[in-house]
């Protein structure tokens, strides 16, 4: 078969399935907005944004590449800006360390030290983490 290879859609309605394991008939069919877009990683490099469009006309910023962090340190109450150098760890998946992946959770390496993400990259459009005091 030739062509775009087919992929399905994450769907986000309620499961076929009842908790105790029986079969639950759903009394309509999947409807579009149950339907959730394809998972698109922050990972670290030059900064770029997408916007999606989502319900009630309002806009999502999905931050793609991140090169700077909004660090906030807590002994002096300061934000400043502190580039990224790289992702030391990640209680998501250890994989997101090797493959730089930015996310809520995540342990950062900035020029000011490093920090923890509290923000989500790729719902918000920016990193924001608090500096880590050793």
């Amino acid at each position: 078969m030739i062509g775009k290879p087919i992929t399905m859609a994450l769907w986000q309605g309620k499961s076929k399935k009842k908790p105790t394991g029986g079969r639950l008939v759903l009394s309509r069919g999947k409807r579009k907005f149950e339907i959730s877009r394809e998972k698109q990683f922050t990972k670290v490099g030059k900064q770029s944004l997408k916007h999606y469009r989502i319900r009630g006309a309002r806009v999502k910023t999905c931050m793609l590449l991140a090169e700077y962090a909004n660090v906030v340190d807590k002994k002096t109450n300061t934000i400043q800006r502190a580039k990224i150098i790289g992702v030391a760890a990640n209680p998501a998946d250890p994989n997101y360390v090797q493959r730089n992946i930015v996310n809520k959770g995540a342990r950062i390496k900035t020029e000011l030290g490093d920090a923890v993400v509290t923000s989500r990259p790729g719902q918000n459009g920016a990193v924001n983490a608090v500096l880590i005091e050793v």
